[in-house]
């Protein structure tokens, strides 16, 4: 008995070392915000990135100045094939248009972007905790930027995490529960369900920066329970400071609003030892960011439902025993983005040529641009919703503020249509089918056109009100005119000398003419205020079906009150 314990043992600590080893994890976040104007009248009408800018030393964000921004010394060749990567209009759009000629010192031209981008450089590492009990896991911060578009309420954090010799248990752990803005709920002993146990900013001496309130369960519920609001974990609201979420008692000029789900999108990218030894189960569940198995081989989900997976959510034009990086798998459900590769291929681990750089940067930005878009049609949602709920019909002003709101958004809707939205980003084949892959999970084309129809509809109804408005107008003048006709051409048939009074007193002339002016003011005024019922008799009065008595009970309604 002892004998077969003796060489299981030695089999199963095979087995354990044999299993896929993840040495380098790339995890990028991205958290698409709604910038909110507020009371702050310094806010309303200047782009939130001036704002940014002029915060100074109070912030420890500094705008960025990148490879296309900056000198032309440092563009290399990863950056020319990320620019050649897009067609034109996405090129201006990520990297604006740069003035032909350089200025008289020779300097390199200025850039126009419609994109600001905001970095910060104190805080060098993520501490995690899993799960309580596991040890703690220590990721490098690559860098943490803010990215702020022209024209455009929306604000995207990102941040890039970085670690190498991972158990795939532990990568799979750190993409599922890394990046939840605030947990779920929690268990019936009290542990935040979903996200890390634990998690710290670290800055560049260990030291720690923010710590997740995640377990501090009575502070969630309060504030849900007062603001009707979730309540962002205390490490994400340290790194978004000085912006502060909309509903917090916090003072802060630029504020926030979450518009999409608490999970942040991700996009992760695994060199393993050896690809080929991962399961079935093993790519569903990081496809589909389920977390780690509690058993070998088992499916997060039933196999019925998982019978298409391959179909719906993996690109397989690279995933073969050939090429310059074999076995390379990209995995894509609108949510995350998910590529895998070998170790051990150069290319594969490339940072200036190979899957590495264009994980970083094509596939980064063909990422970015599906959830700003994303993100901008719900905000214009939100937008609409918002005026609906300002509306109130009673109040003349209120209804000018909701026609001054609905037609800003139809212009902002009309520009973001021509400057940001496009379908086709790219002609290079991988490119193009992962921006496709992207667009069809989140679903961007049918909420596109949800939103257009919506922001017609609101068009469309405040032109048709705006027509009856007009034509009321027009019908009450025809019927103050028609009236008034009456008087015109009988004071001028009597050649407006019913009153020999052109040698009178100038007292007397003044008087006749205050008492006539006054009676056709009346006259005019009760017109009008009749005008929709006189409009009614005069239809009656043209209708050749009317009966002589229809018409004469038309004309009583004039003056019979509830005719209407």
């Amino acid at each position: 008995m002892q004998s077969v314990i003796a060489q299981a043992l030695p089999e199963a600590k095979q087995e354990e070392t044999a299993a896929p080893q993840v040495r380098h994890l790339r995890q990028v976040l991205l958290w698409p915000l709604r910038l909110m104007h507020g009371q702050n009248a310094e806010r309303q009408g200047r782009p939130a990135s001036e704002l940014m800018r002029e915060l100074g030393d109070a912030s420890p964000w500094r705008e960025v100045v990148d490879e296309y921004t900056g000198s032309s010394d440092a563009f290399h060749e990863r950056h020319y094939n990320e620019f050649v990567s897009f067609l034109p209009y996405v090129q201006q759009f990520l990297y604006g248009e740069g003035r032909a000629n350089r200025s008289a010192s020779g300097a390199d031209p200025v850039i126009e972007s419609p994109l600001r981008v905001f970095r910060r450089h104190d805080i060098a590492a993520l501490r995690v905790v899993p799960r309580a009990g596991d040890a703690p896991i220590t990721l490098e911060v690559v860098h943490i930027d803010l990215y702020f578009f022209f024209d455009v309420d929306v604000v995207i954090l990102n941040v890039e995490l970085a670690g190498n010799d991972l158990s795939l248990a532990q990568a799979q752990e750190m993409l599922y529960r890394c990046g939840r803005a605030y947990p779920a709920g929690w268990d019936a002993s009290g542990a935040a369900l979903h996200c890390m146990s634990s998690s710290e900013w670290l800055d560049a001496e260990g030291r720690v920066l923010a710590r997740s309130d995640a377990q501090d369960r009575e502070a969630f519920l309060r504030h849900v329970a007062t603001h009707r609001a979730p309540r962002t974990a205390s490490h994400w609201a340290y790194v978004m400071q000085p912006l502060v979420a909309e509903h917090t008692d916090e003072p802060g000029a630029l504020r926030y609003r979450q518009i999409e789900y608490y999970r942040m999108p991700m996009m992760a990218y695994l060199a393993l030892d050896d690809p080929r030894k991962l399961t079935r189960a093993d790519f569903v569940r990081l496809g589909l960011v389920t977390g780690a198995a509690e058993g070998q081989g088992q499916l997060p989900y039933g196999e019925e439902h998982l019978a298409d997976f391959e179909a719906r959510y993996c690109y397989d034009r690279f995933w073969m025993d050939a090429g310059a990086a074999p076995n390379t798998r990209y995995l894509c459900n609108g949510h995350a983005l998910i590529v895998v590769g070998d170790a051990r291929s150069e290319f594969y681990g490339c940072r200036d040529r190979g899957v590495l750089a264009q994980f970083r940067h094509q596939h980064f930005l063909l990422f970015l641009i599906a959830h700003f878009q994303k993100a901008s049609l719900l905000m214009f949602s939100d937008q609409l919703v918002e005026a609906l709920k300002r509306l109130d019909i009673r109040s003349t002003s209120s209804v000018k503020r909701f026609k001054r709101a609905i037609r800003a958004s139809f212009e902002r809707f009309l520009r973001f249509t021509h400057r940001y939205w496009f379908h086709e980003i790219s002609q290079q084949a991988q490119v193009k089918a992962l921006s496709h892959l992207c667009a069809r999970h989140l679903g961007t084309d049918a909420l596109y056109e949800e939103v257009r129809e919506r922001i017609g509809d609101m068009n469309t109804y405040l032109d048709a009100d705006s027509l009856r408005r007009q034509a009321n107008t027009v019908v009450r003048l025809t019927v103050v005119t028609l009236f008034g006709l009456i008087g015109t051409i009988t004071t001028g048939f009597l050649g407006m000398n019913l009153l020999a009074e052109a040698d009178a007193p100038l007292g007397r002339k003044l008087a006749y003419f205050a008492v006539v002016g006054a009676l056709t003011t009346w006259l005019t005024v009760y017109t009008m205020i009749k005008s929709k019922r006189l409009s009614d008799f005069i239809d009656a009065l043209s209708d050749d079906r009317q009966t002589l008595r229809g018409k004469f009970a038309s004309f009583v309604n004039v003056w019979r009150r509830g005719a209407e």
